[in-house]
């Protein structure tokens, strides 16, 4: 899942050195924290949090097929 959200926002930002993902496990659920250039942050979050959503979706879809909860904080 960290590399999933990795290669999303690597592809969305302007600077792709600027972002980092850390992934910390539980053991029913996962925080996955994207930190990226404060440029680039409009990138990643969109117009009215569209692209924060959809990043959200697609990692609900892969959590759900290993049986845990995924949480995705941009800071």
């Amino acid at each position: 899942m960290k590399e999933l959200v990795e290669y999303v926002a690597k592809s969305l930002v302007d600077n792709p050195d600027g972002v980092e993902v850390t992934e910390v496990p539980g053991t029913t659920s996962v925080i996955i924290e994207l930190k990226v250039d404060p440029d680039d942050m409009g990138r990643v979050i969109g117009k009215d949090g569209r692209v924060a959503n959809a990043i959200r979706t697609l990692l609900r879809v892969v959590a759900a097929k290993q049986g845990k909860r995924v949480t995705l904080e941009i800071i």
